[in-house]
């Protein structure tokens, strides 16, 4: 009977909150003596990483800094961010990794929106950060600074000194799991940023599935290459404590930088955007290279054209396109490799490799819906949906933004915004953004099928299409692009090359050569470039 099944509830011995704060206890324990970060010439194990965060979640408590509190971070990609990963949440508040590459005007209203009672940052973002305290009301800053340097004007709390203390009480999990863990902002590539809340369950299974999903070994070395700012550098920081992994910081991340940090220091996984990939696959010093084993490359970000694929591939990375969005979590579709493409020609199966893929372990559902009609589209390769997501790495909601959390959950989908193909085996391929779409004389064109091609053509650096109006067809393509350093290329010479790859209705019919405007994290600002078009091809009245 249903009443003798129900008459057992949960206790402290058979439940027990998710929480990725666990995942450093166990690391400590299991791995201590394992180096768990090195940064430049220091390294840390598991163990003095565990000491560190559990004395300075100490003192942020001391601070009267707890449950529900914002604690905001401005850092490049470093020993302190990654332990704030764990140290803050540990404290009970509420980690909003700031990215670095923002101007001072959406810092502050990041500040101000995010309700931040304490920032850590260091003396590298002093100017940036005066010029934003004009604009917002100053709150305590602590200042991460080398041994021995005084501390700057800016900050009152020294992060070496607090992590140095003598108390380091025991971890304490969250009473509930869907309690807040982070807060991150979108990119803002359609007006001001919006706060997505992380809760502590959501954060746990993105790392418990990215281990599954990507098969990640015990203790893989590991360069962090994706912004910790960005969906909390993927939630990898998080799974390398599950497998005793070794964080590799590099000092700048010129291309060259990162190709010696992968082989003195023989790393075996990182993850990286489409560009970044890019420069680290057509640099000079990538040419005498070839990784062997194989380097596993997570990217994502972007669909990456596949000319990028077939470089990547030939270097000794072998990489894996996954799909996700800031709302969840990061990646929850992957392009997960199948035995029958092993023997494609290298071209053919970069462009197997470009698509997004099937859901992650951890994801319930990823549906393709005419938002309008509520139908599914057929798995034809053909018929365009919105991609629709259930899973437990969904977004808890927009931070004090209920309209905007309500629409996104709408029907009980979160609805991302992309348009997507299914093939027949039933992996996705993202066609495009929805209002990125081109309507041209009723047929609909993918700009990421056009701007494929475009880099196809070995002068093209970046490319982007957009729509502008056409008076016979409705609306064409129009590309924007920026050719490689000492390339030349003439706009019919272009053309003509789309001519050779395309359905006569999807060539562009207009190329602009100029630099491509994009957000702090390197994605393109199309809403810039309809602005663009509009100014070019709009005749003064």
């Amino acid at each position: 009977m249903l009443q003798n099944f129900e008459d057992h509830p949960k206790t402290a011995a058979n439940f027990v909150a998710l929480s990725p704060i666990s995942f450093l206890k166990r690391a400590a324990l299991v791995y201590g003596a394992r180096p768990a970060l090195t940064t430049g010439h220091e390294s840390r194990t598991w163990a003095e990483v565990s000491q560190r965060c559990r004395t300075f979640s100490a003192a942020l408590q001391a601070m009267d800094i707890g449950l529900g509190d914002t604690v905001a971070v401005l850092l490049p990609n470093s020993a302190a961010l990654f332990e704030a990963h764990f140290s803050v949440p540990l404290a009970g508040a509420v980690l909003n990794t700031i990215n670095t590459r923002l101007e001072a005007e959406t810092i502050a209203y990041i500040l101000v929106h995010s309700d931040a009672k304490l920032l850590i940052t260091d003396h590298s973002f002093a100017k940036l950060l005066k010029t934003a305290f004009d604009i917002c009301p100053k709150i305590p800053v602590i200042a991460v600074s080398a041994s021995g340097v005084p501390l700057p004007e800016f900050a009152q709390y020294d992060y070496e000194t607090m992590v140095s203390g003598q108390a380091a009480p025991d971890y304490v999990l969250p009473q509930d799991e869907w309690q807040a863990l982070a807060l991150n902002y979108t990119s803002g590539t359609s007006g001001r940023p919006k706060g997505v809340i992380y809760h502590h369950r959501g954060a746990y299974l993105m790392a418990m599935s990215t281990i599954a999903a990507w098969s990640l070994p015990q203790n893989p070395t590991y360069l962090a290459v994706v912004p910790m700012f960005h969906c909390n550098g993927w939630n990898h920081p998080w799974a390398m404590a599950i497998l005793g992994g070794h964080m590799i910081f590099s000092p700048d991340y010129a291309p060259e930088t990162l190709l010696d940090l992968m082989e003195t220091k023989a790393v075996t996984h990182f993850g990286a955007a489409p560009i970044v990939l890019q420069m680290i696959a057509e640099c000079d010093a990538a040419k005498a290279r070839h990784f062997s084993p194989p380097i596993q490359v997570m990217t994502a970000g972007a669909p990456p054209p596949p000319s990028v694929l077939e470089r990547a591939r030939a270097l000794g990375f072998q990489v894996m396109q996954v799909y996700g969005l800031t709302e969840t979590y990061g990646h929850i579709a992957q392009c997960l490799w199948n035995e029958n493409w092993g023997d494609l020609p290298p071209a053919e199966l970069a462009k197997k490799q470009a698509m997004q893929g099937v859901p992650f372990p951890m994801v319930e559902e990823i549906a393709l819906i005419d938002r309008e009609t509520k139908i599914h589209a057929p798995k034809d390769g053909k018929t365009i949906g919105e991609i629709a997501i259930r899973s437990n790495t969904v977004m808890k909601g927009y931070y004090k933004d209920k309209e905007a959390t309500a629409l996104a959950f709408e029907d009980g989908w979160f609805w991302s915004g992309d348009a997507a193909v299914q093939q027949d085996d039933g992996y996705l391929q993202i066609k495009d953004r929805l209002k990125d779409v081109i309507i041209s004389g009723g047929e609909n064109i993918s700009s990421v099928e056009v701007e494929a091609v475009l880099h196809r053509h070995p002068a093209v650096g970046v490319a982007s299409v957009v729509a502008r109006h056409d008076a016979k067809w409705g609306e064409v393509p129009c590309a924007f692009v920026e050719l490689r350093a000492g390339q030349t290329l003439t706009e019919d010479a272009l053309i003509r090359f789309c001519r050779d790859h395309l359905a006569g209705f999807k060539v562009p019919k207009s190329v602009i050569f100029e630099p491509i405007p994009k957000t702090a994290t390197g994605k393109i600002q199309k809403f810039q470039l309809r602005e663009r078009v509009k100014q070019i091809f709009t005749p003064n009245v």
